[in-house]
């Protein structure tokens, strides 16, 4: 499989004439057909919803864009509530997961009427101390503990997790929850992170269903939903297949009919919260090479750094890298490609095989539309890029600006002296 860039080079060097690079671009024709296959994927649930994940790619204008397919947004923090709060969602469009959580944002959560999740369980006990009561409508955070695994040698370690509660925990949660008036339940599960298999959630569904049926026949409690969560992942790696939507939809409505169907429970809801899978193809990170290095190995230096992207240094992660304008040139040149941070795992590749790369080339990192942006920081006072949005038509729109050093330091204690940098008296 070979990764192309969903922008041109000439499309590219336009936008750079009006926007610095490095920034984000995304790609909204994308989006949009990605959104629709997973809620046609789903269909057969009549009260499924995809709650996507906020911390993936927290950008109103690309958050709108799924709102429009009915998604909803999964939030882990006060700011990410008051974001989703102010796209316009409602309570039932809102999906609160957090851990660790301030009672102040299980309050504003409940303000907004969004869902809460409750990751652990002595959470009971907070969100009672926070609102005086619980709501009506919970979900409950699983962990199974052990290991997790599918038959493609994929496997995820649940038991080494902060997240969610214990098999007692959960039906213990479930019937002090239910006598303390709570009408309808959800359990939420995650498991296993960026699968690139139809298979998982499948299994997570099998889980999920079976403990649903066990947990209603021992507590009683109507369960209304449940949550997949996220998980499916995407081919960073050109020779990786990508996951079936439909496929994988339909492996869950199998599961869904064999187990929770003749249990009478046939009304549940499905939702997911995928972040990854919805938005990370449909992203890139744009860059020019500034500087070349021949030492005991051969680096080029890029205007982009860790700051913008920092799956690479923090994980060892890969993206793929085109060359624009070489994208049939033959990889004859190994090179490391570097940011200019003062830490030595800045490194967007290593030893990779690339067309030559000569100083003013654009480069076009791959599948950063998910947790890309959203992880950025400002250590050695690197500031924040642009976002732009490549439209449907064709056209582009800066949806979020660079950052200025004028916002860099408009936190801190703006004495005369740092006034006069901005001319200001």
């Amino acid at each position: 499989m070979k990764k192309t860039p969903f922008v041109t080079k000439e499309k590219l060097e336009e936008i750079i004439r009006d926007v610095p690079t490095p920034f984000h671009i995304y790609d909204e024709k994308g989006i949009r057909k990605n959104a629709q296959a997973v809620k046609e994927a789903f269909a057969w649930n009549p009260g499924f919803r995809e709650y996507f994940a906020v911390k993936a790619t927290p950008t109103p204008a690309l958050i709108k864009i799924l709102k429009e397919y009915d998604c909803g947004c999964d939030c882990s923090s006060m700011t990410e509530l008051m974001l989703s709060e102010a796209m316009g969602f409602d309570g039932d469009h809102i999906m609160f997961s957090s851990n660790d959580t301030p009672l102040t944002e299980y309050k504003k959560a409940n303000d907004i009427h969004a869902i809460i999740n409750l990751d652990d369980f002595t959470s009971i006990a907070d969100i009672e101390e926070a609102l005086g009561y619980v709501p009506k409508r919970i979900c409950c955070r699983y962990n199974p503990g052990g290991l997790f695994e599918l038959s493609n040698g994929i496997m995820d370690n649940p038991g080494d997790s902060k997240y969610g509660m214990t098999t007692d925990q959960l039906f213990q949660a479930f019937r002090i929850l239910k006598e303390k008036g709570v009408e309808e339940f959800g359990i939420h599960a995650f498991l296993a992170s960026n699968t690139v298999t139809n298979e998982y959630y499948p299994k997570l569904a099998e889980v999920l269903f079976n403990l649903a049926v066990k947990l209603q026949n021992v507590t009683g409690a109507h369960i209304g939903f449940i949550n997949l969560s996220g998980g499916v992942g995407i081919p960073y790696k050109p020779w990786e297949e990508p996951n079936d939507i439909h496929v994988i939809g339909e492996g869950v409505h199998k599961v869904y009919d064999k187990i929770l169907v003749p249990a009478g429970m046939g009304d549940v809801k499905i939702f997911t919260e995928m972040g990854r899978f919805m938005m990370g193809p449909y992203g890139a990170l744009v860059t020019r090479a500034i500087h070349e290095k021949h030492i005991y190995k051969e680096y080029i230096g890029v205007d982009a750094c860790a700051v913008n992207l920092m799956r690479p240094a923090m994980y060892g992660a890969y993206h793929h890298i085109t060359v624009m304008g070489k994208e049939n040139a033959e990889c004859d040149h190994k090179y490391d490609i570097v940011g200019s941070l003062c830490e030595n795992n800045d490194k967007f590749a290593i030893d990779r095989m690339l067309p030559e790369i000569k100083k003013g080339d654009i480069l076009y990192i791959h599948d950063t539309g998910a947790h890309g942006f959203s992880m950025g920081y400002n250590y050695n006072g690197k500031l924040w890029s642009a976002e732009i949005l490549l439209k449907a038509d064709g056209s582009y729109e800066m949806i979020r600006r660079p950052e200025t050093p004028k916002d860099y330091f408009a936190t801190l204690d703006f004495t005369l002296e740092y006034r006069k940098m901005f001319g200001e008296k």
